[in-house]
């Protein structure tokens, strides 16, 4: 199944600092998973949220958290390695909610298992054919109000940074039970994961729209992460499709709403048409764009070092976006021409070829932030930039 617009945006070759790609984590955590037979029923694991030995053991560690005692409607994802939660769930009479097979015909389902169930009908039902047995769809007009939400990882940080499979789906979830107000800032995000799939991740692989984790609970561990960086505020529209629209209806649901209530539900293609529009009409020269005072191709450096770049921004309010991982015989014509077609132009732009970077200035950080989105994992020169808020910057 080829990933959502949504999922692509988030699985492509982006690269971090370090020089890795969300993609080239995952298969490593994959390949090390089967060489070392940590990988579990179904296999081979590759493309999977993978399921391991020692899964059952890892999910028990939920009971060692506080508030779950207090907890009472739970969202867990179908995957496999989170059977036990959702055994664990249900044999506490708790409500548990599980997200529709790829979103197609709804958000959640609830399982109701059958009136007197023994405990074996309860494991059946928190199995995967189980889910399909035993459950009913929740409607978006259902006043849901999750207490807890668990998914599942190819990969995670101590940080609470989190790696999917790259198809996006956990992350729309969450950014819809935002926007239909069935979750709040504070309701706790947690994953299952092996020993072996914590790693560091660098974070300029993340976008806004990636879904970060409270807690982490493998086999021999339960990690506090203390994750301060936000999780998705709701849905943005300008990265959903109308190929999407078509195949998840809930989202032209969600998507009248949002309009009805005045947001902003502009879409993907007529977002990049009025991009496009606006660029062809505007003349290069004029505030906003590309100053007619840019440097050539044969300029190295501008010489702006990080504290000057956070002053301006606390005096001005203008953001610098990082642009590295630049072919060093890229031409800063090339670069210009590539941020008009992404609609990406900056006020000002700081060309750094003979050290692989540029710094781009923006009018606010709003605006910076949204050029970092639109511009993470796209390739320029054969290679993958790496694009976040200049340092110093990304705590604003």
């Amino acid at each position: 199944m080829a990933p959502t617009s949504w999922g692509r945006a988030k699985a492509a070759e982006r690269r971090g600092d370090e020089g890795v790609s969300k993609q080239e984590i995952r298969e490593k955590i994959w390949d090390y998973m089967e060489a070392q037979n940590i990988a579990d029923f179904p296999r081979p694991v590759h493309h999977r949220i993978p399921n391991f030995k020692g899964s059952y053991e890892a999910c028990q560690k939920i009971r060692e958290l506080e508030a779950y005692s207090r907890m009472q409607e739970v969202k867990v994802d179908p995957d496999k390695p989170l059977e036990g939660v959702r055994l664990m769930v249900l044999q506490g009479r708790k409500t548990l909610l599980v997200p529709t097979p790829r979103l197609r015909t709804g958000l959640f389902n609830k399982i109701v298992p059958p009136p007197g169930a023994t405990k074996e009908i309860l494991r059946k039902c928190a199995t995967s054919q189980g889910i399909k047995n035993y459950s009913v769809p929740i409607g978006l007009d259902s006043r849901v109000q999750v207490d807890l939400v668990v998914v599942g990882s190819v990969a995670v940080s101590e940080k609470g940074w989190r790696v999917g499979k790259g198809e996006g789906y956990a992350d729309m979830e969450y950014a819809m039970m935002v926007s239909m107000g069935a979750v709040r800032e504070e309701t706790p995000v947690i994953t299952i994961v092996h020993d072996c799939q914590v790693v560091d991740i660098p974070e300029e692989l993340l976008g806004d729209h990636d879904l970060t984790v409270d807690y982490i609970l493998t086999p021999t561990r339960l990690i506090v992460t203390g994750c301060t960086r936000p999780k998705p505020q709701g849905i943005l529209w300008f990265m959903i499709s109308d190929e999407m629209m078509e195949r998840i209806p809930i989202l032209k649901n969600l998507h009248f709403r949002e309009k009805q209530a005045g947001k902003d539900v502009t879409l993907q293609n007529e977002h990049l048409a009025h991009v496009k529009t606006s660029h062809q009409q505007a003349p290069l020269q004029k505030t906003g764009h590309i100053a007619s005072h840019m440097p050539s191709d044969s300029t190295h450096s501008a010489h702006w070092d990080d504290e000057h770049r956070t002053s301006k921004t606390e005096s001005s309010g203008v953001t610098t976006v990082y642009v590295g991982n630049i072919p060093l015989d890229a031409r800063v014509s090339d670069m210009k021409r590539t941020l008009r077609e992404h609609g990406a132009v900056p006020l000002r732009l700081n060309w750094q070829g003979s050290q692989g970077r540029a710094f781009l200035d923006y009018k606010d950080q709003a605006t910076a932030k949204g050029v970092v989105s639109s511009l993470k994992g796209l390739t320029f020169g054969g290679k993958t930039l790496w694009v976040n808020l200049a340092k110093k910057q990304k705590n604003k």
